[in-house]
Parts: structure tokens; sequence; C-alpha cells
């Protein structure tokens, strides 16, 4: 069963940076991703990376956020600059062993809803 525990949440004002860590219990997945849960609003994928690195974001978030990982680390990382209040909420970190095909390869797309593991998420609060 693999474990994911996020930190770096917090507070910060419109126009600042914060960098969310991923901690996964081991590195055998193909797709991990970032989600958020704006409060009152349902969960809404932010951005998604695969085994070879490769990656894709929500509309809201492009130019904005970074995903990484750290493979030797078991570790993926939100890098997130210039926030805006509606980027508050808690951020979920998810990983699957597969994913969804298309044109016969696996691909690992931002929102995917096959995500099996999760972690307990962490609140970035973003005020004006």
């Amino acid at each position: 069963q693999l474990q994911l525990t996020e930190s770096g949440g917090g507070s910060v004002q419109a126009g600042g940076s914060l960098r969310l860590s991923c901690a996964a219990s081991d590195s055998r997945y193909y797709c991990m991703a970032w989600f958020r849960q704006p409060p009152g609003k349902e969960r809404e994928g932010v951005a998604s990376i695969d085994n070879d690195g490769r990656t894709d974001y929500a509309d809201a978030v492009k130019g904005r956020f970074t995903i990484s990982k750290d493979n030797a680390e078991s570790a993926l990382f939100l890098e997130m600059s210039s926030l805006k209040p509606e980027d508050s909420g808690t951020y979920y970190c998810a990983a699957v062993h597969g994913g969804p095909v298309r044109g016969g390869e696996l691909y690992c797309p931002v929102g995917y809803d096959g995500m099996d593991y999760w972690g307990k998420g962490t609140l970035v609060t973003v005020s004006t």
C-alpha cells in the first residue's frame, strides 16, 4: 500500500509563492499528480507527471505552477507562484501504477479520475 504524505501548505498573500512536497513510501508508480479542493467545491486536477517526466496542467495554473518529482527520493513537488485567492484549498497528492491508454501508450492526464492512492492533503490559503 503506497503511503503519500503532503507538506508545505500554509497561508500566503496574493502574488506570493509556495512549494508543496509529497513523500511517497516507494517509487513504483507510473503517474503522480496534484489535485485540490477549494472550500465548498469539488476536487479538481491541478497538475500531473508521468515516469518519463511528461507533465500536464490545468488551464487555471499553466505558467504559474510547476510539477516535478525526484524518483530517487520518491518525492513529488508543486512549485506555485503568482498565487491567487482562487488557488486556495486543500491540495492532495495522488498516484497510480498504471493509467489511461492513448495511442497504445500509457499517459498521465491532469485530473485523471483513476488514481489509486491519495494523501490526506495540505491546506493552502491565499489572501488578498
